[in-house]
């Protein structure tokens, strides 16, 4: 969905008294369709735009419900410009410049410098430092085929390395955790998957159009589930990896040991990704309790010594 698209619409609707769907959708080039998931969105916003049936009919804001200049003030213009500047990753750079420049049109020319200052206090760059340069090209790949409805064929590696050729339809892109995802049905596993990006190769638009189905929004908060399933566990550890320990839990959970430890009350559960995250901070982490898990730590470090033997 195009954030220039939905603020052009807000902007017409406060304009004309009203407008049918018809007109929007040949106006933007989109169909009717995605022009009444645009309204609903706007709604959603909390900007109440009804619709009136018959001849003449179309949408238009609630009378009693009008917006002028005045209405926004410089925390509001300056979240949204702050929002829309962040967003440089993920819209392409004529979107970006016509939402912009529709936004700023609401600034009054006494407070721009203030709005400005403050729209730049906060700087997101969702580009890596370094890694999988296929990222930001499949991000606008997908991009395309969520904009104009078309099928994505690629490969996909799991995680124990397995490739197959997958076709999907798409509906949502996924930032999660500094990594991005894209959510769609796939017609190999008829299903609704969350695919990662950087597993993807040989991501390409196909011709084929496909009709939007019933959509299943991805799981994404696990913190009820995982607090059923981790388990605290007592490390030591160098007080050169503290900050990356407290990626994972927050500082009430450390205690000094000495002048260059600290004693961690680290959620853990028993599987090869918390195993990888102890193995991570190398020699400056030992966990110390419970027997178990210290023990299978050894035999790991041992079949890892083993491989290097040999």
């Amino acid at each position: 969905m195009k954030i220039d698209r939905l603020v052009s619409i807000i902007m017409i609707l406060l304009e004309k008294e009203r407008i049918g769907a018809q007109e929007l959708a040949d106006m933007f080039e989109v169909s009717p369709r995605t022009i009444y998931r645009d309204i609903d969105t706007i709604n959603m916003a909390g900007i109440p735009v009804c619709s009136a049936p018959g001849v003449g009919g179309g949408f238009e804001i609630m009378q009693k419900y009008k917006i002028d200049k005045k209405v926004f003030s410089t925390a509001d213009l300056s979240a949204i410009l702050m929002g829309l500047s962040n967003l440089s990753t993920m819209i392409r750079g004529d979107e970006l410049a016509n939402a912009l420049a529709k936004v700023k049109s609401f600034i009054p020319a006494d407070k721009a410098n203030d709005i400005e200052l403050k729209a730049n206090q906060i700087y997101i760059d969702l580009s890596p430092w370094m890694g999988n340069r296929n990222i930001q090209p499949y991000l606008e790949i997908i991009k395309t085929a969520l904009q104009e409805s078309k099928l994505l064929s690629f490969e996909y590696t799991d995680r124990y390395g397995n490739k197959t050729a997958r076709t999907a339809e798409p509906y949502q892109l996924v930032l999660k955790n500094s990594d991005w995802y894209w959510q769609g049905y796939c017609l190999k596993r008829n299903n609704f998957r969350l695919f990662k990006i950087s597993r993807i190769s040989n991501l390409q638009i196909q011709e084929e159009f496909f009709t939007p189905r019933d959509y299943q929004k991805p799981q994404l908060d696990f913190t009820d589930i995982l607090a059923t399933m981790q388990t605290k566990i007592k490390i030591r550890i160098h007080k050169s990896v503290m900050d990356r320990v407290l990626d994972f839990c927050t500082y009430e959970h450390f205690s000094p040991d000495g002048n260059e430890h600290y004693i961690v009350s680290f959620p853990f559960i028993e599987n090869d990704y918390y195993y990888n995250i102890l193995f991570s901070f190398g020699d400056k982490c030992e966990c110390l309790e419970p027997l178990h898990i210290r023990t299978e730590m050894k035999r790991r470090i041992h079949d890892i010594a083993t491989l290097y033997e040999n």
